[in-house]
């Protein structure tokens, strides 16, 4: 299963690169528009985030209205993504930083047990923050863009992808796994924070 899983895994980073060498895209859905503003990330200007109830590794539920009025920086991940380890350490040093700014990180894990979980992103980590349990990826699934690769699995093009959600609950910026340009550091997430903090 770890192992198909990886496969897909593979397959959905080779698409993706290939997918990167649009540097600057425009598109409408839904009398919204979206556009692309660098290889890997996008600006969803007044779009609601769905809403959503997970249950963290500790066991308590989480919603994501549950921090309105706050900035929210969600990363979807597994444990056996490499990118999604790669900025582990930098989305707990974000969560730091961010913190007395209003700034909450959460990492939503899409389909995989709480012991594994908690052992592999809570402990080998040492996170401060929730880490939010998607059992099914439903919930990973309803952030995922429509136009972007519809053939495959919607959970699995959100894996390594963080999305920052402001204040008002509405999604401000989005960055998909884009390997030619990973950016491990956040430095995206965190130029973007500090407009929206400003």
């Amino acid at each position: 299963m770890k192992t198909c899983f990886n496969l897909r895994f593979l397959s959905l980073c080779l698409v993706l690169g290939v997918l990167s060498t649009v540097t600057l895209t425009s598109c409408k859905n839904n009398n919204t528009e979206t556009t692309m503003v660098s290889r890997n990330t996008m600006e969803t200007p007044m779009v609601k985030a769905p809403d959503f109830e997970l249950l963290s590794t500790e066991g308590t539920p989480i919603r994501l209205s549950d921090y309105s009025g706050q900035v929210v920086v969600l990363h979807i991940a597994t444990t056996w993504c490499p990118y999604c380890n790669a900025e582990a350490p930098y989305l707990e040093q974000l969560s730091r930083d961010y913190k007395d700014r209003g700034v909450v990180v959460l990492i939503i894990d899409v389909k995989e047990p709480k012991a594994l979980v908690q052992e592999k992103w809570v402990q080998q980590h040492q996170l401060s923050f929730p880490v939010v349990l998607d059992t099914d990826g439903t919930v990973a699934a309803s952030f995922a863009p429509k136009e972007v690769l519809p053939e495959l699995a919607r959970d699995e093009i959100m894996l390594a992808s963080n999305i920052i959600i402001d204040q008002n609950g509405n999604m401000q910026f989005m960055s998909l796994l884009d390997t030619k340009n990973f950016d491990s550091k956040l430095i995206h997430v965190k130029n973007k924070l500090d407009e929206l903090l400003y």
